[in-house]
Parts: structure tokens; sequence; C-alpha cells
């Protein structure tokens, strides 16, 4: 009995030695819960629909003396119709005569009672019996609560298998020879190793950490497990996964030492960074950014005041009015840098709100793109939304329900960048068309395109995309950063349709009003 761990395989077999040594023909184990009270947890020869008719019996517990003598006898009456609320009567209906109770004790503590039903009365115990019921008790005792013990230690691990496995950081397990004996779910996404293949498998392959300059750093850290118990290391590199991309990770080791103070694991706790770093990295490159834009402005507009200033020349009308239109150029250009800044804190903010009424952007973009027409001669411009039905059939495009100042800025940002983007000139299409439910609106270009890995991000605050033409062209990050979070305000949505040297596409929805 006690080599078998599976309480339901220990009850059986106990119960099944328990009804053979007395003689009997059927029996229960019941075994006290937390709450101190007796719970049935197997049967022999009994029903499964009546069991919960012995309730009354499970709450008569057998006396101090009857613990230490072993066992308790009770008679039935033979008269006396079947009740639930009556063990001796129920008994009598099951032809049942006798009922010995085998208490199961664990350092004077009753853990739970055997009870074995006869249909005749035995011969009374001898002393020689007890001993041998006693010492059958106490074996029975030792393998219940060996096996409750084993129970709650497997409930214990699984509770702890689904911790790990459901934690949103990954978490690694490793031998003291690095060696990969936990890989939770988290990883398996974060390195694109799957469980079955990592584990067994040496740390510094599945987690070959590299520096900013691509050399190996795995090994160096590995020194540092060295440590006294309490003591954690931590370590950050970017970590290639097997479709060659690349994700930034933070690592925590904890060793883990025995008594006697032996390394037996090592658990590491990681980290996705990827953004945080990148987040980071933009951070950089926008107060370079802005302190660049700032700064351009700002020098221009000095540099054209202290001229036409200057008491030692006498500037004719022309060249004073092109020096103010400059002043006043880049004075508009600056207030557009500082209104975009001011925009962007007031959304991480969550101050930013809508006045709204009812538009039609058709006309509104129509009218932004007649500004643009002025400011570029290498541009062609065109609208494409659809025609009236028939004249005097009222507006051809539906009207929202929108600010029309924050819609009037999506739309310039959105022509600003397609000539931006396409600095060898080229058609600049705005238009647009409408379902049951939405309206839709587009501006396209024909300059240089965005790459497909890029298309997500660009909408991100202070990202700007990699290409030569992106790092000599003005701007701080924020334009499509607002775009996106004016539709979204206005409970619609933007996104772009590009290919890199095919220009670039960018559609926005709003409900219709």
């Amino acid at each position: 009995m006690t080599s078998r761990l599976d309480l339901p395989s220990v009850l059986r077999l106990i119960l099944g030695n328990a009804v053979e040594m007395l003689q009997g023909q059927a029996g229960l184990i019941a075994l006290r819960q937390e709450d101190g009270g007796l719970q049935v947890q197997a049967s022999y020869g009994l029903p499964l629909d009546i069991l919960h008719l012995f309730a009354p019996l499970l709450t008569d517990i057998p006396t101090h003396e009857a613990r230490e003598q072993g066992t308790r006898e009770q008679g039935t009456r033979e008269s006396a119709p079947l009740r639930p609320c009556d063990s001796a009567t129920l008994l009598h209906g099951l032809g049942l005569r006798q009922v010995v109770a085998l208490p199961l004790t664990m350092e004077d503590n009753l853990i739970g009672v055997i009870y074995i039903f006869r249909s005749q009365g035995g011969v009374p115990f001898s002393a020689n019996d007890h001993q041998v019921l006693a010492s059958f008790a106490d074996q029975a005792a030792i393998a219940v609560h060996n096996a409750r013990l084993y129970q709650q230690l497997m409930h214990e691990k699984r509770r702890l298998d689904a911790i790990i496995q459901n934690s949103a950081d990954g978490v690694m397990i490793l031998d003291p020879q690095r060696h990969i004996q936990v890989f939770n779910r988290a990883l398996e996404e974060m390195t694109g190793w799957a469980a079955g293949e990592a584990l067994g498998q040496p740390c510094s392959r599945v987690l070959a950490l590299q520096d900013r300059q691509g050399e190996d750093i795995c090994d160096a850290t590995c020194p540092l497990f060295q440590t006294e118990p309490g003591e954690h290391l931590y370590a950050e590199g970017d970590v290639q996964r097997p479709d060659g991309s690349v994700v930034t990770v933070g690592i925590t080791y904890s060793p883990l030492y025995d008594k006697e103070s032996h390394l037996v694991s090592i658990i590491a706790n990681v980290r996705d960074i990827t953004r945080f770093r990148e987040t980071e990295e933009m951070k950089s490159t926008f107060v370079s950014v802005i302190s660049h834009e700032l700064k351009s402005p700002v020098s221009i507009i000095k540099g054209y005041a202290d001229t036409l200033r200057r008491e030692d020349a006498q500037w004719d009308e022309d060249t004073l009015r092109q020096g103010l239109a400059v002043i006043a150029e880049e004075s508009d250009r600056l207030n557009k840098l500082i209104d975009n800044l001011l925009d962007a804190s007031r959304l991480q903010a969550s101050a930013f709100k809508l006045e709204l009424s009812y538009l039609q952007v058709d006309k509104l973009a129509e009218k932004v793109m007649d500004e643009f027409r002025t400011q570029s001669s290498e541009h062609m411009f065109t609208l494409d939304f659809p025609p009236d039905p028939s004249p005097g059939s009222g507006h051809r495009f539906p009207a929202v329900r929108g600010d029309i100042e924050r819609l009037r800025q999506v739309l310039t940002n959105l022509l600003s960048n397609a000539i931006k983007y396409s600095p060898r000139g080229g058609l600049i299409r705005t238009g647009g068309w409408a379902d049951d439910d939405w309206v839709y609106v587009y501006v396209a270009d024909e300059g240089i395109g965005i790459p497909r890995s890029e298309q997500e991000r660009i909408f991100e605050r202070f990202y700007r995309a990699e290409s030569p033409l992106t790092r000599r062209t003005e701007g701080a990050g924020l334009g499509l950063y607002l775009c996106k979070e004016v539709v979204e305000a206005h409970g619609g949505k933007i996104w772009v349709q590009s290919e890199p040297g095919k220009g670039a596409r960018f559609i926005f929805k709003l409900p219709r009003g």
C-alpha cells in the first residue's frame, strides 16, 4: 500500500484488503476534509446512488478510546423502517447487520475512517486481532497520508506549471550546466523556438545574446552565475530568431542553491524590451530632430531680421518684401511645428477634444488642395470624388460629423507628406467614395513609397521611415501620428497602401453623419 501514490488506487486497495480481512460484504473510506468533517472517498459493494444516505454514520466519529483500541463494532436493530437519518436502519434494509470502524490516525490526528459492513455478526475480536487490525490501519493511514501529500504536490506542480506557461514574461529554468529544462509559451513567441526543440539545448544556443555591435556576450555572462545566494544578475542583448528577425531582451538570472550551497538551477526571467529600446532611440532621435527643426527656422528668421535692420544698408522695396516673406514663411513653419508638439502633448495627456459639426469632407479636401497648388510647380493636383448625379441634386458626397479644423489638419499633413516624399514631382490625387456606413478619403502620390515592414510603424509617435530621402527631409515624426489619433478620435481608421518606388496611398474612413 505504501508504495502507491495515486490516491484513488490506494483507497481501493486499502478497502479491498480491509473487507477481505474482516470478512465483510461492503465498505466505505471517509477522509477528513479541511473543514473537519468526513467525506466518502471510496466505496466497495454499495450502489453509488445511495452513498449520500450514509451521512449520519460519518458524523458518528470513533472516540479516542476506539482509536487506541483500533476498531469499533456496532450492532443494528432488526426492526424499524429504512430511514436516511438512521444508519442502523439503513444497514438493516441492505441486509447488513454489523459495521466495523477502523480509524486512520497519524500522530494522534484522525485523517479518516474505514467502515466495513458485514451481513452476520462475527466472533468478537481477540487482542491479537485488534493488534493486526491496528497495524493494518497504521499502514493504511501512512499510505493515505503519502498519497494525499503526493496529490497536493502534483496539484501545486500543475498550478506552478500553469503560472509559468501563462506568464506574460519569458521564463526559463536551466540546470547547472546551463541546459534548458523549462521553456514557457511566452519564450516560444519571443524567440521563435518551439519548447520541444529548446528543451535540453544549451542556453547559449537558444538565447545567443549579442551586443549592439553584434559581438557575442552570452559567454561573458556565464561566469557571473558564481554569485552569492539571493543575488541576481541582469543582462541585455539582441537575439536573432530562426526566421532572421532580431528581438532585444533583458534577462534576469536568479541562481538557486541547495543547503550545501551547490548550484541546483538557474531561473531566467526574460522580457522583450525591443519596443522600449526603440522608444529610447526614437526619443533620442526626436530630441536631435526637434533641436534641428526648431533651430533652423529661428536661425533663418534671426538672420533675415538682423540683415534687414542693418543701419549701414539701404534696402529697396523688393528686397524688403522678399525678406519679410521669408520671415513670415519660417514663422508659419515654426508655428506649425509647435502646434504639432502641443497636439501630441494633449493626446498624451488625454486632453484632446473635438468640436463636432456636420461638414462635407470632399469640399474641405478641395479647399486644402487649392492651398497646396501654389506651393509646388513640380506636382500636378487632381480631385477624384464622385460627380453630382444630376444638377440640383445636392451634395455629391455624404456629410460626416467631425471637427473641421482637425480634419483639415489630417488632409494638410497627408498632402504635405505627398509633396515631400515625391521630390521628382508627379501626380497627387485626393479623392474618395462612400458606402452605407463609411465615408472614405484618400491622398495618393507617385513618390518613393514605403516598405511593407514599416507601414504599421509610420503612424507611431516620433517614428520616421528609414531612407536617405527621409533623413534629408524636414519633419519630427509627428504628422502621421496626429493623423491617426484625429481619425480614430472620430471613430474612424487610417492605413496606407504602398510599394517602394511606386508611391503611397493613404486612406482614412469616417462614420457617415
